[in-house]
């Protein structure tokens, strides 16, 4: 049989899981499963690039476990980073691949620093600056063939790949795979509250839709989410309303989308009946991932276990690649 191709994709534990991140990466990652062999790392080191708290990381990091789970993700195909220090290791090896220049070019530590800023942090951590370059580890050091990524991570996936070839030019040897991005259609979910930014967790609590929210407030934030902004163009559909039927779509709720467009282009649309086929589809499914999650945290110390098992196998992927990496430089290494 031959062996499946292999696809590395992570997230940063920074709290609540939105419908935004379950449609724009979490719902591919569980469907990539099936046609994969898959590793999906919860990256806490990530984590820590940015103001933290030390509770409120490992909180965040077993939450984030727990909410992956939930939405169908397999546990053997989950890691945690910080569980796996050779990452780390690698990073500081691709450092002494990657020029200060290419590093400087990286459009996330600009952003990031600014958002830094204007939160009150006092300063910016050598960490932020070295993010790509430990993100570049993490996809090599498992020798992943894809990278699920949207167009935003793409300049990252880049730099990931030049590494790569530096890597293997100056060894004499093509060791690292040099990845390709497996891009997806991904629906851009805007906040409900301002349809004109995407809906995002750093903007505030309405500006976001919680995956596992109560149904009441679900239905209370579709209820109040605005629909027309006062300023578009004629003929054209207001973000309001496009963001609703992408919700709608998003859910794959086809039917009642193609039958809502036919009366909006009619003129006949009801806005009430938009926001309801809204509200009865994410409610529908998170009502489903609110159970399996319930479900989750009555065997909290069996997942966290589990969890912890599949780092220690996942890790020993990681230890391979140093070893070998090791040899390749000149390195001093241990048995394994």
């Amino acid at each position: 049989m031959e062996k499946r191709k292999q696809v590395l994709s992570c997230i940063q534990p920074t709290g609540d899981m939105h419908f935004g991140n379950y449609f724009g990466a979490v719902k591919n990652w569980v469907q990539l499963q099936e046609k994969y062999d898959c590793l999906y790392g919860v990256v806490d080191y990530h984590a820590m690039t940015m103001p933290y708290t030390v509770k409120k990381l490992r909180m965040n990091t077993w939450e984030l476990i727990f909410n992956l789970m939930a939405t169908g993700i397999h546990p053997e195909n989950l890691f945690i980073q910080s569980l796996i220090p050779e990452h780390s290791e690698l990073c500081w090896i691709f450092n002494c691949f990657t020029s200060f220049g290419e590093a400087s070019k990286m459009t996330q530590f600009k952003d990031k620093s600014l958002q830094n800023k204007e939160g009150g942090g006092n300063y910016i951590s050598v960490g932020l600056f070295d993010y790509p370059i430990l993100q570049a580890a993490d996809i090599l050091i498992y020798r992943a063939d894809y990278v699920p990524v949207g167009k935003d991570q793409e300049q990252h996936l880049e730099l990931s790949r030049n590494i790569a070839q530096r890597f293997n030019h100056q060894v004499g040897k093509e060791f690292f795979v040099l990845p390709e991005t497996l891009f997806t259609e991904v629906p851009k979910l805007m906040s409900p509250a301002d349809p004109t930014r995407k809906m995002s967790k750093s903007l505030g609590e309405k500006h976001y839709i919680n995956l596992f929210a109560e149904e009441a407030r679900i239905r209370k934030q579709i209820k109040s989410a605005v629909t027309d902004t006062g300023d578009t163009p004629e003929g054209e559909i207001s973000p309001g309303i496009a963001n609703l039927f992408e919700l709608l779509k998003a859910c794959e709720k086809q039917e009642a989308h193609d039958s809502l467009m036919e009366d909006y282009i009619a003129g006949n649309l009801k806005y009430v009946d938009l926001k309801e086929a809204v509200a009865n589809a994410l409610v529908e499914l998170s009502t489903q991932f609110r159970a399996r999650k319930a479900a989750l945290q009555a065997n909290k110390k069996e997942v966290k276990n589990k969890i912890k098992a599949s780092s220690a196998e996942i890790r020993k992927q990681a230890q391979q690649t140093i070893k070998e990496v090791k040899e390749l430089t000149g390195l001093m290494n241990v048995r394994f």
